[in-house]
């Protein structure tokens, strides 16, 4: 019986470089990380594969974080995954609507390696 309390974290992040800072800062801190470039690769491997959390970006081509974040929650299989929206978009409004549409934490980019973390265990990472 293994007593790790290594959680899996479903990024979806369109931009290489993007997805690549998030993944080191999660794998560094303990998490396994699947990568999604797509808010419908996402949803697909949300149900296949139950992440623990899920990061995702807003501005993305085809489906936005926004819309994913409604597809998750309306969802029986997704719907009590946490979900942390991770954007430039640092608005109030922008916050308020991306807790509406059904995210957990909010987090503007540029973000540390501390805030990343500290919201994921903040949803129970």
């Amino acid at each position: 019986m293994s007593l790790t309390l290594m959680r899996t974290v479903l990024v979806v992040e369109d931009t290489p470089s993007e997805m690549e800072l998030l993944s080191h800062y999660l794998r560094e801190s303990g998490y396994t990380v699947i990568g999604a470039v797509s808010a419908k690769d996402a949803f697909n491997k949300a149900i296949e594969l139950k992440p623990d959390v899920i990061v995702t970006d807003v501005v993305m081509p085809g489906m936005s974080g926004y819309e994913l974040c409604r597809s998750l929650r309306k969802n029986p299989e997704t719907e009590k995954v946490p979900i942390i929206i991770c954007t430039s978009k640092g608005q109030e409004i922008d916050k308020l609507w991306g807790m509406r549409q059904g995210a957990d934490v909010y987090i503007t980019k540029p973000f540390t390696r501390e805030e990343l973390v500290r919201a994921v265990r903040s949803v129970g990472g």
